[in-house]
């Protein structure tokens, strides 16, 4: 698939699909450092079983990480927002700002879901799950139902790979596009509207067409009891064009190409302009949000950022909203 529509579908191994291969290839190369600021256990096993091009990706950042590279190295810069492939490829000499937001944003929503958890939250949905193993690898309090939602076919990728190992929490892997009634769906397997939720939209929203965007966010705000709260990240703007961009995009094609993936990461986003801000979306909603700041973070966990991967960081969102007593 080289462009996008309204309503493509899409295999693990596919357009939208692949970008989570490239996340979990970050996470198994972030998860061998001996300063791993977090570990999935699942993430190789998950990319191995989906080919050999992959797999290679995969272990030449693991070897890049296991010698040392610094996260948000030199080589390669991040080009658009909710890239998740982090897949700047074999033979660099370090990770690119790109997979220092991939890491970031990990830390930032790990470390979000261990706070709803102590706010005695037990029911969390995540959606466009791809290959996100929080179900199983995080520590979940007894009772924590885990409802994640993504394509079919992606989810049966990896109940397959993962069918040995037993989850951390009650997962229950739904179906469905986010782009049809993801709602109902999320009824009929048990979702409980009566009770405060933590919603995850973790590398999804440039993925939507800006109107999907809003429209999601109302179907959350309206299954939202009083507690809940929804963490998320996006792209914003769009990047000056420059030779190092232009440098990096073709390296990832040419890598890629190698690798024997077909992948084009700048046909698979919808553009900033003209969709709503989320921070703004929720404010007005009488939510109350949080950001935080990509460089910062990484920087409190004793990853060092050079000023070029601060400039690209700055172009990210993340942030937490959390709906009041008063509004839904």
């Amino acid at each position: 698939m080289s462009v996008r529509s309204d309503d493509d579908s899409w295999d693990i191994t596919e357009s939208v699909g692949a970008t989570a291969l490239g996340v979990a290839a970050m996470r198994a190369a972030e998860t061998r450092r001996p300063d791993a600021l977090f570990r999935d256990p699942y993430a190789a096993r998950l990319v191995e079983a989906a080919g050999s091009g992959w797999s290679r990706i995969m272990r030449a950042r693991i070897g890049a990480a296991s010698g040392g590279a610094d996260p948000a190295g030199s080589e390669g810069t991040a080009d658009s927002g909710d890239d998740r492939s982090g897949a700047d490829g074999p033979g660099e000499t370090g990770y690119s700002s790109l997979a220092a937001m991939l890491i970031a944003r990990t830390v930032y929503f790990d470390e979000y879901f261990a706070a709803a958890s102590a706010a005695g939250i037990r029911q969390v949905v995540i959606l466009a799950s791809g290959l996100d193993a929080r179900a199983y690898r995080l520590e979940w309090p007894s009772g924590t139902v885990v409802f994640e939602i993504d394509q079919p076919k992606v989810l049966e990728f990896k109940n397959s790979v993962l069918a040995d190992v037993r989850p951390a929490a009650d997962r229950r892997a739904i179906g469905v596009d986010l782009r049809q009634d993801w709602p109902k769906e999320l009824w009929d397997n048990g979702f409980d509207p009566t009770a405060p939720t933590a919603w995850l939209a973790e590398g999804l929203l440039r993925y939507l067409p800006g109107e999907a965007q809003d429209r999601l966010f109302g179907d959350i705000a309206a299954l939202s009891a009083p507690g809940s709260r929804i963490a998320l990240n996006i792209g914003r703007g769009r990047r000056e064009d420059s030779p190092a961009l232009r440098t990096a995009r073709e390296r990832r094609k040419r890598l890629l190409a190698e690798a024997g993936i077909t992948l084009n990461l700048e046909e698979l986003w919808y553009p900033w302009e003209g969709r709503t801000d989320p921070r703004e979306w929720f404010t007005a909603r009488g939510w109350a949000v949080t950001t935080g700041d990509p460089v910062t973070l990484l920087i409190d966990h004793g990853r060092a950022q050079p000023e070029a991967a601060r400039a690209e960081l700055d172009h990210h969102i993340l942030m937490t909203a959390t709906r009041g007593d008063e509004n839904r």
